[in-house]
């Protein structure tokens, strides 16, 4: 019973292995043709105006930056599939970490004429890996900035649980159907594909989310706000309030 049971884990194993191997080849395939094609254009055509040539070059530029954060993407779930001892851990403090994501993104969000309410409280620590820890609120406030809608707002809360803080991350915005909701966290798994490769982006920030907040023996949902909109509700274990 337990080598049938190995075994159809194996097949298992191997075949969503199989199914991320395709995944990554179609998403990496797209923006490599556009730099192909952008790139050929400009060889082929030496006396294409110099107008015109800016605007392939400047495509190309934004296809290349779009295949580098794919690979950044890919690599960071990589080390949290096969190498988690390997990250350090450290103490992080999340509400100078917020803070800093939130003057990073001040552009976008302008951009977007949206608003952020950072709610948290002071001095949140957590002993976690700083990268990963800052891929969560990063990731949570990109996915709102290209997904929620113009005007919208963003707030991000926190409350102490026993040992642990819980987050709540929600907007205001378009929100998604209940059949998207538990597949949100699926490498590669888009609710609207055309629209998000539009938005640049990778398909994977929330599946990246997702694994950073469960390697930090974290548990994450998501569901549909009240009054509408996206919510994201996790939690991550707390440090004392020491150096």
């Amino acid at each position: 019973m337990d080598e049938r049971i190995s075994r159809e884990q194996a097949a298992k194993e191997n075949e969503m292995r199989r199914q991320l191997t395709q995944n990554i080849a179609h998403e990496l395939k797209t923006p490599v043709a556009s730099i192909l094609g952008y790139t050929d254009t400009i060889i082929d055509n030496p006396d294409i105006a110099e107008e015109a040539k800016n605007q392939f070059i400047t495509r190309t530029n934004a296809q290349a930056r779009r295949l580098t954060a794919l690979l950044q993407d890919i690599s960071t779930l990589n080390r949290m599939d096969y190498a988690p001892d390997m990250l350090t851990m450290e103490r992080v403090n999340v509400s100078e970490l917020v803070g800093d994501i939130v003057q990073e993104t001040a552009l976008a969000i302008e951009s977007k004429q949206m608003q952020l309410h950072n709610c948290l409280p002071e001095d949140i620590c957590i002993r976690g890996n700083w990268s990963l820890i800052y891929s969560i609120f990063r990731n949570l406030i990109d996915n709102a900035v290209n997904y929620a809608g113009e005007g919208t707002t963003i707030v991000i809360s926190a409350h102490q649980q026993g040992a642990c803080w819980a987050f709540c991350f929600r907007d205001n915005g378009m929100g998604v159907k209940a059949e998207h909701l538990p597949r949100l966290f699926e490498r590669f798994y888009r609710v609207d594909k055309g629209r998000s490769r539009q938005m640049g982006g990778t398909g994977l920030g929330l599946a990246i989310v997702k694994n950073a907040v469960l390697l930090h023996k974290g548990q994450i949902a998501a569901k549909s706000a009240d009054g509408g909109g996206l919510q994201f509700d996790f939690t991550l274990k707390s440090v004392p309030n020491i150096v």
